[in-house]
């Protein structure tokens, strides 16, 4: 029957790490949290959706997945997991791949990031990522709008308590 299906044996209780995102609490719209589980259990990543066109669907997640996250894992010209679920909540079923990727420095607060954007093969998808001090991967990935350097500024960690499931 298509309508039981199996829980997987485990749920996260929450990362052990710090998310970088854009407050909830500081956020108009509609935002949906969602927990990477492992198979033991652990979190092995986090992403928020933030839904900026007022109830039309999403426009953009922002991902922090943890050193040793297979979601990190990408094959040659791959999307970020990111990419690929904002394609999923647009009901966009194209296939996209990475085309180029350039590093660019940016500050963030007295931060210098070195943010690797990602030219995808869907132009209306702009990526970033960069590296966290803490060993985290950030991406962003924004459908229909440029991601600009003021971006990084409404960024801030979010405590991991945040995310706990109980």
């Amino acid at each position: 029957m298509s309508f039981l299906r199996r829980r997987t044996p485990a749920t996260p209780a929450g990362p052990d790490f710090d998310v970088l995102a854009m407050d909830p609490g500081d956020w108009p719209g509609n935002l949906v949290a969602g927990l990477l589980p492992a198979q033991d259990g652990s979190c092995q990543g986090v992403f928020l959706q933030y839904d900026l066109f007022g109830g039309r669907g999403p426009a953009m997640i922002i991902g922090n997945l943890p050193a040793g996250s297979p979601a990190r894992e990408l094959a040659d010209k791959q999307v970020p997991f990111e990419v690929a679920q904002l394609l999923l909540a647009l009901e966009n079923d194209e296939d996209v791949e990475v085309v180029d990727v350039e590093d660019m420095p940016v500050m963030q607060g007295d931060n210098l990031l070195i943010v690797r954007r990602l030219k995808l093969s869907e132009g209306r998808i702009s990526c970033v990522q960069f590296d966290r001090s803490d060993n985290v991967l950030v991406t962003i990935a924004a459908w229909d709008r440029p991601i600009t350097d003021d971006l990084y500024a409404l960024l801030k960690p979010l405590p991991a308590a945040m995310f706990q499931q109980g």
